[in-house]
Parts: C-alpha cells; sequence; structure tokens
C-alpha cells in the first residue's frame, strides 16, 4: 500500500522527492465522532490553527464533554476556542444530513464508531462502523475531498507469530475473533475501495487510548475501575496509547503529501498487570495481586452476562473481552515514528494526565 515516505531535517521525502513542512491548511475541515475521546483532543488541537472546522454530533448533551476537555487544557481561553467550531447535528448512517455536513469542506476526519465487545450488538457495530464509513468514503468521493484520515484500530490488523505484529500482519477471521474486530476491519476495507476510486486517505490504528475524559466512557472505564480497588490481574499484555499522540499524528498526516497507507499508533506495550500497577500508584491505590486463571475469567463473564439480563444494563465483562485480557500481543509502530520522525508520550505521562484531567 502506497510509497515509500519519510521525514528528514524538516522535509517530507516521497520517492525522494522533497515538499515543505509543514503544507499551509486553511482549509475547511470535517470531524465526525468530534464528542468522543479522540475526536474531543483532535479538535482541540485543530483549533489551533487556522481552518474553518465543523463537527459532526449526535447527542447536545455530550457538547458539555468537550467544553470541559478545552478547559482543562486552556481555562483561558477554552470558550474562544470552542466557539471555532461549527456544530452539526447529523449521523453518519444520515446519508442526507452527511452530505450537508460535507458541503464546503476540503479534508475529513473520520473518528465516529461505535466500540461494544456484546455479541447482541453486532449488528449495530456493522451499521455504524462499516456502513457509516462506506457513507462517508462515498460522500467524500461525490464531494471531491482533497484527504480523508480514517480513524480504523488495532482490532482492523492481525496478530503475528508470538503476539508480534505490525501494520503488514494480515488479518485473519477465527473462534475468538470479535465482532468489533470484524466491523473495524469491514470498515477499512470501504476506505480502500473508496483509494480505488480515486479517494486520497491515510488510516491510523491506534490502541487503547488514554487521555482527559470522562471516566464512565470507553477505556477510560478502566480508571475508574482501578479507582474502585482492583485485587486481579490477567497474564495478558497490549498497547495503550495518549490521545493527544493520536491526534497530533492523524494532523501531520493529513498536512503531508502521504496517502494509501496506514499506521499503528500504539504507544508503549506493557502487561496488564504492568498498567493496573501504574495506574493504582497513581491513584494511590493498592496495585493488584492476584493473577486470575482463564476458566475463573470465564465463569466471571458469563456472570456478569446473566446480571447484566436482569438488572438491563451493559456487561462489565464479556466473552470478547475476557480472551483478550490474555492475548500477549506486541505492536511495532516504528512505522509511524519514522516516517514523521516521532515520539510518542511516556505511558507514565499519559496515566498522570488522564488522572489529572478526569472530568465529572
Amino acid at each position: 500500500m502506497g510509497s515509500d515516505h519519510r521525514i528528514s531535517n524538516g522535509l517530507i521525502i516521497k520517492n525522494n522527492i522533497s515538499f515543505t513542512k509543514p503544507i499551509t491548511f486553511d482549509f475547511m475541515i470535517l470531524v465526525t465522532g468530534g464528542t468522543g475521546l479522540l475526536g474531543s483532543h483532535l479538535l482541540y488541537q485543530l483549533v489551533q490553527q487556522e481552518s474553518e472546522i465543523r463537527a459532526l454530533y449526535r447527542d447536545e448533551k455530550r457538547l458539555k464533554h468537550v467544553k470541559s476537555l478545552f478547559h482543562y487544557y486552556n481555562s483561558e481561553q477554552s470558550a474562544s476556542l470552542f466557539d471555532k467550531i461549527q456544530w452539526i447535528k447529523g449521523d453518519i448512517n444520515d446519508v442526507v444530513e452527511l452530505d450537508e455536513a460535507m458541503e464546503g469542506v476540503d479534508f475529513v476526519y473520520h473518528c465516529a464508531g461505535f466500540v461494544s465487545f456484546e455479541g447482541k450488538d453486532f449488528k449495530k457495530l456493522m451499521k455504524i462502523n462499516r456502513e457509516g464509513t462506506a457513507n462517508v468514503v462515498n460522500c467524500c468521493l461525490e464531494k471531491g475531498i482533497k484527504k480523508l484520515c480514517h480513524v480504523s484500530s488495532t482490532a482492523a490488523i492481525g496478530v503475528g507469530k508470538d503476539g508480534y505484529t505490525t501494520e503488514e500482519t494480515v488479518w485473519k477471521n477465527g473462534n475468538e475473533t470479535s465482532g468489533y474486530s470484524v466491523s473495524k476491519y469491514s470498515a477499512e476495507k470501504e476506505v480502500w475501495r473508496g483509494v480505488e476510486e480515486g479517494l486520497s486517505a491515510v488510516i491510523v490504528n491506534p490502541c487503547v487510548i488514554f487521555g482527559a475524559g470522562y471516566w464512565d466512557e470507553s477505556s477510560l472505564t478502566i480508571f475508574r475501575t482501578v479507582n474502585n480497588g482492583l485485587r486481579f490481574f490477567t497474564n495478558g499484555c497490549n498497547s495503550f496509547v495518549d490521545a493527544r499522540d493520536v491526534a497530533e499524528i492523524m494532523i501531520q498526516l493529513m498536512q503531508s503529501p502521504i496517502e494509501r497507507e496506514r499506521f499503528l499508533c500504539t504507544g508503549e506495550n506493557v502487561t496488564f498487570r504492568e498498567l493496573m500497577t501504574k495506574i493504582a500508584i497513581g491513584l494511590g491505590k493498592q496495585p493488584p495481586s492476584i493473577s486470575t486463571p482463564k476458566w475463573l475469567v470465564g465463569i466471571a463473564w458469563r456472570i456478569a452476562r446473566i446480571g447484566a439480563l436482569f438488572s438491563g444494563r451493559k456487561a462489565t465483562l464479556t466473552k470478547d473481552s475476557a480472551n483478550s485480557s490474555f492475548k500477549k500481543i506486541i505492536y511495532d509502530s516504528s512505522k509511524v515514528q519514522n516516517t514523521l520522525n516521532f515520539k510518542f508520550k511516556s505511558l507514565d505521562e499519559t496515566i498522570d494526565n488522564t488522572i489529572k484531567g478526569r472530568l465529572d
């Protein structure tokens, strides 16, 4: 996919041809999923520029989340920065609303998506992640959008031998493949289809994202769990990345001539025990000390599923999330680091910012 790119001495090198960096970016930008953890961090970085910015939202209550995030990072100018965004209520599965939102837009950051590891949510995952992305791609082609940045996931990339994984590792559907993984892989296929039809696009594949935000949502629920007291850990490992880093990488890629490429954005690889210990210490809590066998976690997710049926709430542990907690995956993010001369923030710094930036 794509040609050789790298950045050297402030110049973007593409096929041995240099381009000055950065490219002027005084255009209209659309961000889907702007009220999410990554989307809100992306918007905060984008409003520092001179471009016009438009963002899609579905729930007006979530706009206060973005306002709170802006206030955390810049209390004095948060209101004026937030007001630079033209908010449009819309849904990526409503092609009419999406078409109107993309009118006059030059660049699109597609952050909208749905995350769930519950089997009953498979149709919803495919509807939002695959069909929604197809709608975005189709609209980009119709509107002649200059470039699209699609937010995928490490779930759309296969797992290599001994867990070692790069952008080239082939994705395979197996017995333990989650519905979320299927939906994100399918979404990527829609982007590549758009590329073949003439769309300029890049894809980022972040791992678990942490950052300032609400601990009742997405990946930040792990901080709430540890804060409430957690004695157990599983023997898996994964990668964790700062939302600020992913947002910065996305902007750099969009401001470059790089296209037809995807990039792992994965920060540090650590065991779940090490992660939980770091979070616990940051919160002043007792780190987990009991290794949980897989059979016991298997009982736990079944009990959680039964409890969810009676309570009407989402299960805190599912079969897919239980299986993933024992996987040992090492992601190689050297491609994006070498291409952009980029250095990820340390996990300690990311955890510290996530704790200090807890929003209520």
